[in-house]
């Protein structure tokens, strides 16, 4: 296992580490002597996994997760390696393995959890996916595209960091597909230059006992356009949590998530959107379906809208489809707002069973109750999926969301 290694050019996001020396205490849900933090925006950062102290269930950002399940990657030493990993790429773009110095790296956020600086400090090489302008000067479809696969990572402790960079007035596509066994902890940085637009998707088909946390880093510049698709449907545990910084003019991001629990899994998103320039856009949603006792999804949605954020428009939504008795949805939406000069900010949640007239509709026109639910879900899931702009994958998407709710 390969001991972990220290950068002299990633600076300490908050370098008055001595003053605080709490670490995620500074995460706190509550307790004697300490004030939780308010919002996602005041979180600690740190590069550095020895910043953060030992992860307990009271802190507010591991308040739903099972620790037990992924103490390794929160507690040891992660192997570094580069991972085993095909790539193709198409068009206008490159993929290359950097060393941890490189330039580009530590550009678009910092980790604000232990697992998350703990892959940061240990990497020995990151992969760098760059999308650039067309030679022949291609505009509006995909000049650019990049399908990253791993399917080989191991059952020992990892640690992973992609960045992905889309030059200024760029397109382009990134897709990275996961499957198998692992038990790692990685960070992606998502840098857009002005104008560019950009598909990031993050495929998850694990094996049943694999165990995944990843934080993406998204840094959005001037009227630069980014759709953030995550896609869960295999894992014992798995933990995503986007993070996107809207710092230039009129940038715009969608965030789209679609995901299945079935029992016993654990599936976790903690999203945030940053909005710091004037006149940016951002839509989130996320759709899932649980099935099986145990199935246990989370959903956190952080908007903050700051004082440079005039002409912002905002909304926000998470709703789940719970198939079973035993499944469980958490979703908490959360809105900041640092200035009243904006077009519109909002959010909604909504966690149920199955609509009882939906089914009637159906099943008085002869279609079974079982085949009766499966159209209600895979409607359900592929509005999310079907955005995607990608028909190879939505369609073997729907093919994998209907293995699943063939399992019952």
């Amino acid at each position: 296992m390969s001991a972990p290694v220290t950068s002299t050019h990633i600076p300490v996001v908050n370098p008055a580490i001595e003053h605080s020396r709490l670490g995620s205490r500074q995460h706190s849900a509550g307790g004697e002597g300490l004030i939780p933090i308010q919002t996602r925006s005041e979180r600690f950062t740190s590069f550095d996994v020895t910043d953060f102290e030992p992860v307990s269930q009271t802190d507010a950002e591991w308040k739903y997760s099972p620790l037990a399940k992924f103490q390794p990657l929160l507690s040891s030493t992660p192997s570094g390696d580069p991972l085993q990993q095909e790539t193709s790429v198409r068009g206008a773009a490159t993929v290359d393995l950097v060393p941890r110095d490189d330039a580009r790296i530590g550009t678009a956020g910092a980790p604000e959890d232990r697992a998350s600086a703990n892959a940061w400090s240990t990497f020995q090489q990151a992969t760098a996916v760059t999308i650039r302008v067309d030679a022949a000067g291609i505009t509006g479809t995909q000049a650019g595209e990049v399908i990253i696969t791993r399917s080989n990572i191991g059952a020992e402790p990892r640690a992973a960091h992609t960045v992905i960079t889309a030059e200024p007035h760029s397109r382009g596509l990134v897709i990275i597909r996961n499957s198998g066994p692992a038990m790692l902890t990685e960070n992606v940085e998502i840098v857009l230059g002005d104008n560019a637009e950009l598909t990031v998707v993050s495929v998850q088909e694990w094996q049943d006992d694999a165990v995944h946390l990843a934080s993406h880093f998204a840094k959005i510049g001037r009227g630069a356009r980014l759709k953030h698709v995550t896609v869960t449907l295999g894992g014992a545990v798995v933990r995503l949590n986007p993070s996107t910084h809207l710092n230039g003019e009129r940038g715009n991001v969608e965030m789209l998530g679609v995901y299945f629990a079935d029992a016993g899994q654990h599936i976790e998103h903690q999203v945030f959107v940053n909005h710091d320039a004037p006149h940016t856009v951002s839509r989130v949603s996320y759709k899932g379906a649980l099935q099986g006792d145990g199935a246990h999804t989370v959903w956190i949605g952080d908007v903050l809208i700051g004082r440079a954020g005039s002409g912002t428009d905002s909304y926000e939504q998470n709703r789940n489809l719970l198939l079973t008795d035993g499944a469980r949805a958490d979703s908490v939406p959360n809105l900041e707002i640092e200035t009243g000069d904006i077009l519109g900010a909002g959010h909604a949640t909504a966690s149920g069973r199955f609509d009882d007239e939906q089914l009637f509709y159906l099943q008085a026109r002869g279609i079974t109750e079982e085949e009766a639910r499966r159209l209600v879900v895979r409607g359900f899931l592929s509005e999310i999926s079907q955005k995607i702009g990608y028909p190879e994958l939505e369609q073997r998407l729907e093919l994998a969301i209907e293995a699943e709710l063939r399992v019952s």
